[in-house]
């Protein structure tokens, strides 16, 4: 290191071309007040609704009418008996019915996006483009432009009024596939899969036992969109189903929501029937949420 000596002191200085440059002092960004209020009220707008039927499901008839308060009653047990013995217990049949449908609906969607994404995104062959692009055409269309369509198809072959008219149309989901086929290019290694094919291993065992466990966290986030948009569907099996017994909660608390107008104290029970709907999601959520986790977790180490 070159220096230069005082006369009078005689100490070695450091030449100013030299001399270490000090770091710069790093500000903490603060976060922004119109940015957090803004948040603060989309979760104030969203949250509201849900609140307000927590606190309605908890006061009787007169109550839910007189005063508009967020204020909680006692009357929940007695709306959830009253609710449970509406026609012998129909709407826990309902509530099975939505289980029913959007579980195995859910399940079975997944199946098909995981083997559709796989597909697009591991293989080549001819019309692959084509085949993807209509997939995001698929994307764009309502499921609602396509209940009518679905309901004359199924009126062909005997399946209306039936668990598979409502089953069927929700195996098929063009965005589980778009999502999968995105998760599968960037989770699953080519060099992983060209390993496993020169030890000899076929392409199904590849699938199941090399892809499928790095795709799992995308596939749940297809079984949760899949499973909440079948939980929550309300047009299409309006359309299908003309038993009452083969309803979802949609349909059926919208049925009891009619039955309001002449007998109002049945808007308690549809209230009440709401909020026990959202709990099974909820619960799903809290459940399933551990694979998201895990997942970044395992993307930090690698990183």
């Amino acid at each position: 290191m070159t220096t230069t000596t005082s006369p009078a002191l005689s100490v070695p200085v450091p030449h100013r071309a030299e001399r270490a440059v000090r770091p710069a002092r790093t500000h903490r960004e603060r976060p922004s007040l119109w940015g957090t209020l803004i948040l603060l009220v989309g979760a104030a707008y969203c949250l509201f609704p849900v609140l307000w039927v927590v606190m309605a499901s908890t006061k009787s008839a007169s109550e839910l009418f007189s005063t508009f308060t967020l204020a909680p009653s006692t009357h929940l047990p007695e709306n959830v008996v009253d609710l449970s013995q509406y026609r012998g217990g129909i709407y826990w049949r309902w509530m099975a019915n939505t289980a029913l449908y959007a579980g195995v609906g859910g399940l079975a969607s997944v199946v098909v996006s995981a083997m559709a994404g796989y597909g697009l995104a591991k293989f080549q062959f001819r019309g692959k483009k084509a085949v993807f692009n209509v997939i995001l055409a698929g994307v764009l269309v309502p499921g609602v432009v396509l209940a009518i369509p679905q309901y004359l198809l199924l009126a062909q072959v005997g399946l209306t009024n039936t668990y598979w008219s409502v089953l069927l149309p929700s195996v098929i989901s063009p965005y589980g596939i778009y999502l999968a086929r995105i998760y599968a290019a960037a989770s699953v290694p080519d060099d992983v899969l060209e390993a496993a094919r020169t030890d000899g291993a076929r392409e199904g065992r590849i699938f199941t036992s090399i892809a499928v466990p790095m795709m799992v966290p995308g596939l749940v986030t297809i079984f949760l969109f899949q499973f909440v948009a079948i939980w929550n569907n309300f047009m299409l099996p309006y359309i299908m189903l003309g038993d009452d017994r083969l309803f979802p909660i949609t349909v059926g608390l919208s049925g009891l929501l009619n039955q309001g107008a002449s007998q109002p104290a049945m808007y308690t029970s549809v209230i009440t029937g709401a909020l026990l709907s959202i709990v099974p999601l909820a619960a799903l959520f809290l459940t399933l949420q551990r694979f998201w986790q895990v997942d970044l977790a395992a993307g930090a180490v690698k990183a």
